[in-house]
């Protein structure tokens, strides 16, 4: 599970390094359910952040189009 002060920039750094043993055939068959199982868990870590980062700039951007008016 994504440690809570994890960054995102961490968070893809796991994820890519756990892609890369899938890719590369690294994984024993009995640790390739946990690494999906942790990519899942990154996954939504790292959607989580890009959601809250993308309304907190369209809440900025419409509180800069509302001075403007």
């Amino acid at each position: 599970m994504a440690a809570k002060k994890e960054t995102y920039l961490q968070a893809m750094e796991r994820l890519e390094k756990i892609v890369r043993q899938i890719d590369n055939n690294e994984l024993d068959i009995d640790i390739l359910g946990e690494k999906i199982k942790e990519a899942n868990e990154i996954i939504a870590f790292c959607t989580e952040k890009l959601t809250k980062a993308d309304k907190e700039v369209e809440k900025l951007l419409q509180e800069k189009r509302q001075s403007e008016e």
